[in-house]
């Protein structure tokens, strides 16, 4: 009795992982089908070598993939619990999930650029609940999709397991695990050699599939076009730069801004106030409940810039990365572009210590005074005025009677003469006194200025990636209020806040900024330097150098920590980076 029982599991056992062979077969099958949308994920390799690749690791990989799902799950509990429905049901449902997954994972990585991980958790549940605003049918869909696979896994396990004799005598599954096997090896081997070889056509594809080799960040930043394919196979340590041209920067259009807008000349003016210090959010606290419209102190402001290039990111609404060939193209920033056409005021008055008299360039300038040499921005203005104080400033009618257009009023720190001295690097004073009295004087104005406080620019690369809280005051409707905004925000957002808020324009697609007081949500911001990229979510601020190596800082912490490499938040970040070179795409 007992021998007669040991026989029957042992058949009953061996029918099962025989049918679970088959069931798995057709699975690959399925599963390779279904995965061949991650190679329309990326451009296609350039050589024949590369074409070869890409398609022998794809097919060996799923299959690989698919089996061990099999191994690791299916097989064991078939030997723990032989029971034939319960096998077959529960393989069906395993297999379901797993072919779900793939084909999530498939749309993630083509439209994020990764796979499936926790760390991007945010920005996949974003981008799912996005898609699913746009398009009411996406929920139905998916059910749709997971009935099919359903379907398709039953039939096939019921297939199997009524011919699975006649399965057993084909031998058509032979060659093509051959050729999968074949295919594996060939793979790894051309994998090892195009490692050794710096071989990009084949190294770029490290990323495609899931759960593939593991990239490094130069090979990720090349294929995303911020290093050149020649520098990555010389080894080179160049700045980053792209590997094809940027598009033209834009000019003022009635897309951009609407008929109905364009005879609107604004009546009120902006003010930027700018200091080169450090502004604590308890400033701008004061500042806030003095200002008499409503306000948005941005808490989480980043700007990584050094001298110029943060008042490139300012004024053009770009990553550094564009300041060379945008500068070299001539075109004003849009902003600068429709205050010329609405005949608005432009100037520009710098407020240091090393100013020992006033004097004024641009119209009616003094030639008999020392003029360093002009920054690049300087020429955008009609006037610049140089000060060594804010004393001739303050007096609430001259402040209420500007020509209506922009102004930035900008505390310079000294670096001429007695900048030995601390006090004369420290504006704060200035720069306090000169805030207090521009909201003062804004109680006795009816059309009310839009106000923008912050600090523009690091001293040294060791602020780059600390957060700068800046606040943005503005007139909308009757009612006041005060809030705090959490989201990450850039400086990069002034320029489309002020074309939406101010001058009724649209220019969010030809920029990397957002209008403030529409925003909603967090996102990932990212800016370049000479020596990488710099990326902000919302936990951590993170610089990836050309060698791959990850510096990481706690924004919650005020301190550096350290992390595995984050190469999703990367390439969230090189994302955000050319936002401006996929505008002729959109």
């Amino acid at each position: 009795m007992v021998s007669f029982d040991t026989k029957s599991y042992s058949k009953k056992l061996l029918h099962l992982i025989s049918w679970s062979h088959w069931f798995t077969f057709f699975n690959i099958l399925a599963a390779i089908a279904l995965s061949s949308y991650y190679l329309f994920s990326d451009p296609a390799p350039t050589t024949l070598f590369g074409q070869v690749y890409l398609i022998t690791t794809w097919v060996s990989h799923i299959a690989f993939l698919t089996f061990m799902s099999f191994v690791l799950v299916l097989f064991p509990l078939t030997l723990v619990f032989p029971n034939t429905k319960f096998i077959r049901t529960i393989g069906s449902i395993i297999f379901t999930l797993g072919l779900l997954l793939l084909v999530l994972d498939a749309f993630i990585y083509s439209r994020l650029g990764y796979h499936l991980n926790a760390s991007s958790s945010t920005q996949i549940i974003s981008l799912l609940q996005d898609i699913a605003k746009e398009n009411s049918l996406f929920y139905s869909l998916s059910g749709a999709l997971a009935i099919v696979i359903l379907a398709f896994e039953f039939t096939v396990s019921n297939y199997a397991w009524k011919h699975l004799k006649k399965l057993q005598k084909t031998i058509f599954a032979r060659f093509v695990i051959f050729a999968l096997v074949l295919s594996f090896f060939f793979s790894h081997v051309s994998h090892i050699w195009a490692d050794a070889n710096l071989n990009y056509d084949i190294l770029r594809q490290d990323t495609v599939l899931p759960l593939s080799y593991p990239a490094t960040a130069k090979t990720l930043l090349t294929k995303y076009g911020l290093f050149n394919i020649e520098d990555y196979i010389e080894r080179k340590n160049s700045p980053l730069s792209f590997s094809q041209a940027i598009p033209n920067y834009p000019t003022i259009t009635a897309e951009l801004c609407p008929s109905e807008t364009a005879n609107k000349t604004p009546t009120n003016s902006v003010f930027l106030i700018l200091t080169e210090q450090q502004v604590s959010i308890s400033q701008l606290n004061q500042f806030s409940r003095r200002a008499s419209v409503s306000s948005l102190l941005l808490t989480n402001n980043i700007d990584t810039g050094i001298s110029d290039d943060a008042w490139f990111n300012l004024l053009y609404a770009l990553p550094s990365i564009y300041q060379q060939d945008i500068l070299k193209q001539g075109i004003k920033p849009l902003l600068f572009q429709r205050i010329d056409q609405q005949a608005l005021a432009t100037s520009l008055t710098v407020i240091s210590a090393e100013f020992t008299v006033n004097s004024v360039t641009g119209h009616g300038a003094d030639e008999n005074i020392d003029i360093t040499e002009p920054r690049w921005f300087e020429a955008l203005f009609s006037k610049k005025t140089e000060l060594s104080n804010v004393s001739s400033l303050l007096f609430a009618e001259k402040l209420n009677n500007k020509t209506p257009g922009l102004h930035i009023i900008y505390f310079k720190n000294s670096h001429g003469i007695k900048a030995n001295k601390a006090e004369q690097n420290n504006n704060q004073y200035q720069f306090e006194l000169f805030v207090d009295a521009l909201l003062l004087a804004q109680k006795q104005k009816s059309a009310k200025d839009i106000i923008w406080i912050s600090s523009i620019g690091n001293q040294s690369n060791e602020t780059r990636l600390n957060t700068k809280p800046a606040l943005f005051i503005y007139p909308q409707g009757t009612a006041v209020s005060h809030k705090d905004v959490s989201f990450n925000t850039s400086n990069m957002d002034l320029q489309p806040t002020l074309m939406s808020q101010w001058l009724g324009c649209k220019v969010s697609k030809h920029s990397n900024g957002t209008d403030l007081p529409r925003l909603n949500k967090d996102r990932v911001i990212a800016n370049t330097t000479d020596k990488g990229i710099i990326i902000f979510n919302k936990d951590k601020s993170v610089f990836v150098d050309q060698n791959g190596n990850f510096q990481s800082y706690s924004r919650k912490f005020s301190s550096p920590i350290t992390v595995n490499e984050d190469f999703p938040l990367m390439i969230d970040g090189v994302h955000f980076i050319k936002q401006f070179t996929q505008q002729e795409k959109q």
